[in-house]
């Protein structure tokens, strides 16, 4: 597993050709990306919490790299509110996408800069330095929407560029239209919550996401390039067996290739 400088030196140094694309799991729903040469970092969770099972590989002071930082949605795990304002100032460079809902009180309560800010909502394109972002609204238990703007709390994005697509889903469960906004694109990977939901977590204030059945029916639907399952074994209260999403996936839907990943490694991947 590689950490601290040697993880930030493997993404610097990893070179791409049209069509290529590679990721590093952070845990929970956390990625780096890169396309090409743009370098994204997808609700990096840096928050060196002591009920972690997976610790921190980096220190916010070290994302030096970043060309954009994307935030599904306003909970510890996704938006590392400690860690942006030190990620701000390590680049500079860096632009924070994030749910429109929620752009201002952010820059506002993290003292960032409001204009390193870019607010998406559902259906909404906008393209940063050759990289093209679409907000999908996402289901964090339900469909929430915010009744004053019609904002949505909660969203994945397709992230295109370099020749590749890609759908991080945030946290989501399944819900009525999810499939139709996503079936008209020809996605090259899409990274999947597993981790599920029920009672017991709801009652204490854990929102939850599909389970591992719906989470590889819908990449079944969707018949993507790679299917990579997420948000497992970071917290012992809000985890499921990884292993149980690969089984049902090679039963179910073996033509399909599907990645589990270590964290701090690296995959490449050609189309």
């Amino acid at each position: 597993m590689l950490c601290h400088e040697a993880l930030i030196a493997d993404v610097n140094a990893c070179a791409l050709r049209t069509g290529e694309y590679a990721f590093w799991w952070l845990g929970q729903h956390g990625f780096i990306l890169k396309l090409g040469q743009k370098i994204l970092w997808l609700d990096p969770f840096l928050a060196n919490l002591p009920d972690r099972l997976i610790p921190p590989l980096l220190d916010p002071a070290e994302v030096t790299n970043a060309d954009l930082v994307l935030g599904s949605h306003d909970h510890a795990d996704h938006i590392d509110r400690p860690a942006w304002p030190t990620m701000a100032a390590a680049a500079p460079q860096a632009k924070f996408v994030v749910p429109a809902l929620l752009k201002t009180d952010l820059a506002r309560g993290l003292n960032i800069d409001p204009g390193l800010f870019i607010g998406m909502d559902d259906g909404g394109q906008v393209e940063v330095n050759g990289v093209e972002i679409t907000g999908i609204a996402a289901a964090h238990e339900f469909l929430d929407r915010d009744r004053a703007s019609g904002h949505y709390p909660y969203l994945g994005y397709i992230i295109k560029a370099n020749g590749v697509t890609i759908y991080h889903a945030g946290d989501t469960c399944m819900y009525e239209g999810l499939v139709t906004k996503l079936k008209p694109w020809k996605l090259d990977a899409v990274f999947l919550p597993i981790n599920g939901r029920d009672a017991v977590r709801l009652a204490a204030g854990c929102i939850g996401n599909m389970t591992y059945q719906e989470a590889a029916d819908l990449a079944g639907v969707l018949s993507p390039g790679l299917t990579v399952p997420a948000h497992f074994g970071m917290f012992s209260s809000n985890t499921v067996d990884p292993q149980l999403f690969m089984d049902y996936m090679r039963v179910k839907y073996s033509a399909l290739r599907v990645c589990l990943c270590e964290p701090g490694q690296q995959y490449m991947i050609s189309k």
